[in-house]
């Protein structure tokens, strides 16, 4: 039995026809007609729907009653859910924040939280908002802005825990016979002005604005792979080069490897660090490298050790402070730096010519609207603009003398040029060449990229929070994300895709789960997915939904 519909006179008739067999052939003929089709309304047609579907224990079916949610995104978070558990972190997390005191599950929040930083950083009031548009795998209620902030407590509480099962789960990833640990730190700007106890929110040089602000520090070590292994938050006006030993001896007790090699930038090296240095590694059962950078402001500390050196091939080699003594040189770089020095200090002379000639044109009684000038006036300008070049060291003004003057120590300048475009280096590793080292010390650039990734799309910074602990546990929070992020990015790399992971994130996002209410029934599903997403799932190595 169907339904039919047949044309007579111009007009369109709607028929309920059934098949039936006669003499081997097969008939049809007409059971009802259910009138001109033109003027059926949907209530002449519901009730016998309805009735049909009634008898057959189906929901009523009606216009009326379907009803349609929001769509919500789900790609993204499906993939880095899989992510997240493949790499065994959420059963470590949970282990490590298991507490029967609780009423809500901190592992669910906190990878919630994780997740927000990668698909849409915001506050966490803000993560309230953004979890009204998508779907949250293993997460059944929404939770309250205090429960996210109690997670944030509860992390702090067993930050040790937390941090060393994630580690567990990290060592697989890393090569147990050598490990080449890279180090660096970056500054995140913060806001508030009131003071609390402990509190982290210091002044000290901002790496981002380069002026002074209130901020905290983060400390990250990287493998060789461009895997985040820990991190840890100091206080805003920390001396970088007091960060150095506690972070390595956390390193060693965290990651059982044989041999560490620890590749460190220009800020984090002193006399003092190398003394404490060998003697960790005099005292550690497994032996300890480094390869550190030596500052450019330091290379005169070097005794003239550079200056002895030749050069073969751009590379050469000395022996300072009982240790090696390596030394790149980039004549291009070289000419660069060295143009780019003596073009501000012409500037400069052509800044102070302008304010010699005001002074010189004034006592001729050739007087100009505004300020009168005068040397001391002149003066303050001058040296205004030297700092802000940075150019002290060679440009000074001769503030003893009755009129503006200045001068150029162009001993100094020669001196720079000579070591315009050498990178030095200071290490204990006998078993690499001097190319070696090098190359695993330019390695140290993909912490900086992961630092932008921080401060870009897991927007660490600004900060709100005031308590120490909470900035801790943002701090970590952020640490996690950008572990699922350089995750991601070393299994599209070795796949050969050519999306980024913030790419591949947007590009799953389209995935969304639909939900329609037809009476008291509801039915969930998602999109379709295209073949460039399915091929994403390939290239992470993940389940496809």
């Amino acid at each position: 039995m169907y339904t039919r519909i047949t044309r007579s006179g111009g007009r369109h008739y709607l028929q309920i026809v059934e098949s039936y067999r006669t003499d081997n052939t097969v008939r049809q003929r007409v059971v009802a007609n259910l009138g001109r089709l033109d003027q059926l309304r949907d209530s002449d047609l519901d009730p016998l729907i309805n009735g049909l579907n009634r008898a057959l224990g189906r929901a009523e079916s009606s216009a009326q009653r379907v009803e349609y949610d929001s769509s919500l995104a789900y790609g993204d978070l499906y993939a880095l859910h899989q992510l997240w558990n493949v790499l065994g972190l959420g059963r470590a997390i949970a282990s490590a924040l298991r507490s029967s005191r609780r009423g809500f599950d901190a592992e669910a929040l906190l990878r919630t939280m994780v997740f927000n930083r990668l698909c849409a950083p915001d506050s966490k009031l803000g993560c309230l908002d953004w979890l009204d548009t998508v779907q949250m795998p293993g997460l059944p209620t929404k939770p309250t802005h205090q429960q996210l902030l109690r997670c944030m407590d509860a992390l702090m509480d067993r930050a040790d825990a937390v941090e060393a099962r994630v580690a567990a789960q990290l060592r697989p990833l890393l090569d147990q016979q050598l490990s080449v640990v890279f180090y660096d730190l970056t500054t995140v700007r913060i806001h508030g002005e009131a003071e609390v106890a402990d509190d982290l929110r210091r002044y000290g040089m901002n790496k981002e604005t380069g002026g002074i602000a209130r901020q905290f520090v983060l400390g990250v070590v990287q493998s060789a792979d461009g895997l985040p292994l820990m991190h840890h938050v100091h206080p805003g006006n920390v001396a970088e080069t007091r960060t150095l030993q506690s972070m390595l001896q956390t390193v060693l007790e965290r990651f059982p490897v044989e041999r560490v090699i620890l590749v460190a930038d220009r800020g984090l090296l002193s006399l003092d660090n190398v003394a404490e240095l060998q003697r960790l590694a005099t005292s550690s059962e497994r032996t300890l490298h480094f390869i550190l950078a030596v500052p450019a402001r330091r290379y005169v500390e070097l005794g003239g050790t550079l200056e002895t050196l030749s050069l073969v091939d751009g590379l050469a080699e000395g022996r300072f402070a009982e240790q090696r003594l390596v030394v790149a040189h980039d004549p291009e770089r070289a000419r660069r730096q060295s143009e780019k020095r003596r073009s501000r200090i012409a500037e400069l002379g052509t800044f102070a010519a302008r304010l010699v000639a005001k002074l010189d044109a004034q006592d001729e009684g050739q007087t100009e609207r505004g300020r009168r000038a005068t040397d001391r006036g002149a003066y303050t300008r001058f040296a205004r603009a030297v700092a802000e070049a940075e150019l002290g060291r060679f440009v000074r003004a001769d503030y003893q003398a009755e009129r503006f003057v200045y001068d150029v120590d162009e001993a100094a300048v020669a001196r720079a040029e000579q070591f315009d475009g050498k990178l030095v280096l200071l290490t204990n590793v006998e078993d690499f060449s001097a190319a070696q080292v090098v190359e695993r010390y330019k390695s140290l650039a993909d912490i900086e990229r992961g630092f932008r990734v921080l401060k870009s799309d897991i927007e660490i910074a600004p900060v709100y929070h005031r308590l120490p602990e909470r900035i801790r546990a943002h701090g970590l929070i952020c640490f996690l994300a950008l572990l699922l992020h350089r995750v991601m990015r070393m299994r599209l790399k070795a796949h050969g895709s050519r999306h980024s992971p913030s790419t591949a994130l947007e590009l799953l996002r389209r995935i969304q789960q639909h939900r329609a209410s037809i009476g008291a029934h509801a039915y969930t599903g998602i999109s379709k997915a295209t073949a460039e997403q399915l091929e994403l799932f390939d290239a992470l190595k993940l389940r496809k939904p």
